[in-house]
C-alpha cells in the first residue's frame, strides 16, 4: 500500500508536475487575528439582542427611569441638594451608568448558558477563533447593548424637569462607562460559563449583582454613611464606576476630595478589567463546563 502524504501533484504551464505540499493535520492556518470571524460572531450576538430591541433596549431604559421618577419624587422635594446639585441630577448619572453595567451583565450571560441549555454551544466552539477573538466578540456586543440602554437613558433624563446633564469631565464619562460596562460583561461571560441554568444565573443576578448595584452610592454619598458601611462601600468595585461616571457630569465625587482620588480610582477599575480579563480568558482557554 503507497504511503499517504499531505501533497499532491500539479502541473505547471511548462508541463513539468510539481509538488504541492499541504499542511499537517490540526495546524492552524490563521496566525494572525481572525478579524472576519471576531467581527462576524460580533454581528452575531448584537443582531440577537437588537431583534428583541423592545425588551433588550427600551424596556431596561423604562425601567431605570421609572428609579428617577419615584426616587425625585419621593426625596427630590424641597430644594434637596447633594454635592451641591439638585436630587435629580445627582442620581441621574448613576442610574444611566447602573443601567448600563445591568444589562452588559444581561447579554453576557446568557448566550454561552443558552447554548449549553438548548444544545447549540458547539456554534461558538467550532468556529476558527481564538478564546481571546471569542471572548473579545462577546463582551462587546455587551458592551455596546450597554451603550445603547445607556444613550436611551441619558436623551430621555435629559429631557425630565431639573436634570441638568452638562458634562465637565468627559474622560470620566467615557473611561468610567466603558470599563463598567466591560466589568459586568466579563462577570456575566464567567458566569454563563460557570452556571449549567437559568436560575444559577438568577441568583448571580439577585443575589450579587443586583445589591452591588443598588449599595454603591447611587442614590447617596456614602459620607452619610457609618465609617464602617463607608468601608464597606469602598470595597464594592461599583461604587467607584457610579461614582466615577457622576464625577464626569457633576466634577465633584464622594470618591475623595481631590481630583487625583478620581484618577485612582480610574486606575483600580482598569487594573480589575485586565485580571478578570485574564481570568475569563483562562478559563474559556481550559474548556471548564464547555467541553465534555
Amino acid at each position: 500500500m503507497a504511503e499517504q502524504t499531505n501533497s499532491t501533484e500539479l502541473p505547471t504551464p511548462s508541463g513539468i508536475v510539481q509538488p504541492r505540499h499541504f499542511p499537517a493535520k490540526g495546524e492552524p492556518q490563521l496566525h494572525q487575528v481572525n478579524w472576519e470571524g471576531l467581527k462576524t460572531l460580533y454581528m452575531k450576538e448584537v443582531r440577537r439582542f437588537f431583534k428583541v430591541q423592545t425588551q433588550t433596549i427600551w424596556a431596561p431604559a423604562i425601567t431605570t427611569l421609572l428609579f428617577l421618577v419615584i426616587f425625585t419624587v419621593a426625596l427630590g422635594r424641597g430644594g434637596r441638594e447633594v454635592l451641591g446639585v439638585n436630587f435629580a441630577t445627582f442620581i441621574a448619572p448613576g442610574l444611566i451608568v447602573m443601567g448600563m453595567m445591568n444589562n452588559a451583565f444581561a447579554n453576557a450571560s446568557f448566550s454561552f448558558l443558552a447554548g449549553k441549555i438548548q444544545g447549540t454551544i458547539i456554534d461558538y466552539l467550532m468556529p476558527p477563533l481564538t478564546e481571546g477573538e471569542l471572548m473579545l466578540a462577546m463582551v462587546g456586543a455587551a458592551m455596546t447593548r450597554a451603550i445603547l440602554v445607556g444613550l436611551a437613558l441619558a436623551v430621555a433624563m435629559a429631557l425630565w424637569p431639573g436634570v441638568d446633564l452638562s458634562v465637565h469631565h468627559p474622560w470620566a464619562v467615557l473611561w468610567f462607562g466603558l470599563n463598567g460596562a466591560a466589568l459586568l460583561a466579563l462577570l456575566g461571560l464567567l458566569s454563563s460559563i460557570w452556571a449549567d441554568k437559568f436560575d444559577h444565573n438568577a441568583a448571580v443576578t439577585n443575589f450579587i449583582i443586583q445589591p452591588l448595584s443598588l449599595l454603591s452610592g447611587t442614590f447617596y454619598v456614602i459620607d452619610n454613611l457609618a465609617p464602617t458601611f463607608q468601608a464597606i462601600s469602598r470595597a464594592n468595585p461599583f461604587f467607584y464606576v457610579i461614582s466615577g461616571f457622576r464625577f464626569g457630569f457633576l466634577g465633584v465625587s464622594d470618591i475623595g476630595d481631590t481630583n487625583m482620588a478620581v484618577l485612582h480610582g480610574a486606575i483600580g477599575i482598569g487594573v480589575a478589567n485586565a485580571v478578570l480579563a485574564f481570568v475569563t480568558y483562562r478559563v474559556l482557554r481550559s474548556g471548564w463546563k464547555l467541553k465534555g
